[in-house]
């Protein structure tokens, strides 16, 4: 019996028109280090650039952070040691039945992933704590927690299993799914691969959901 950990970041948003602000794609992604020596990798590095008075006055966000802060953070990341995997969902291609909610189509999205993703990193009776980044009103976070909880409970057998949502700021290792995740939406939704290459070698699976569909809804 082992205690595994698996943390969560999403990409793209629940906007499902051709507007000049909709993602093409929602993307989750998980990140399962062996342990949490990652994270505390990038908090190291915190602390460094805030001696060289090039700190920061929040965590680690790729989407925000400077250049020459993600080729520092990318660094740590390309040394490997974790595990990551992430599932695409090109939205046009999503049916309206399956997306009546913004929380139904966030626990699809987590039950295609995680149905894949968990018997490849947990045993049975292994201990298994999966945090998510946490977004939204307060209200919504419950409603994704929940959703969150139920896909797990679908998903897991003979593992004890629990389900939190932390705000990035709180966990490092968010941080690093955070950063996964957007060089690997970077890479979809733009072509653009110089991040994703200092990761590829840590991308297990990359899954397009959609791939053999051929309608547009919108």
């Amino acid at each position: 019996m082992a205690r595994k950990y698996v943390f969560a970041d999403e990409s793209g948003n629940f906007d499902f028109s051709r507007g000049q602000s909709a993602s093409k794609y929602f993307i989750l992604t998980t990140v399962a280090p062996p342990d949490c020596r990652v994270g505390a990798a990038v908090l190291d590095l915190r602390r460094e650039l805030a001696w060289k008075n090039r700190g920061l006055d929040s965590e680690f966000h790729a989407t925000t952070d400077r250049q020459d802060v993600r080729d520092d953070v990318f660094a740590i990341l390309a040394q490997g040691g974790f595990r990551v995997d992430t599932t695409i969902l090109e939205k046009s291609k999503a049916q309206p039945s399956i997306r009546p909610s913004d929380a139904r189509f966030y626990q699809m999205a987590w039950f295609l992933h995680m149905k894949f993703v968990t018997p490849r990193i947990v045993q049975a009776n292994d201990d298994l704590l999966v945090v998510g980044a946490s977004l939204g009103t307060k209200k919504k976070q419950q409603v994704f927690h929940a959703a969150v909880q139920d896909v797990m409970w679908q998903v897991t057998t003979n593992v004890n299993h629990r389900v939190a949502f932390w705000s990035a700021a709180s966990e490092p290792c968010l941080q690093v799914a955070d950063y996964c995740s957007w060089a690997i939406q970077r890479k979809w939704e733009r072509g653009d691969t110089r991040s994703y290459a200092h990761i590829q070698q840590s991308v297990f699976t990359e899954f397009d959901a959609f791939r053999f569909g051929t309608t547009h809804y919108y």
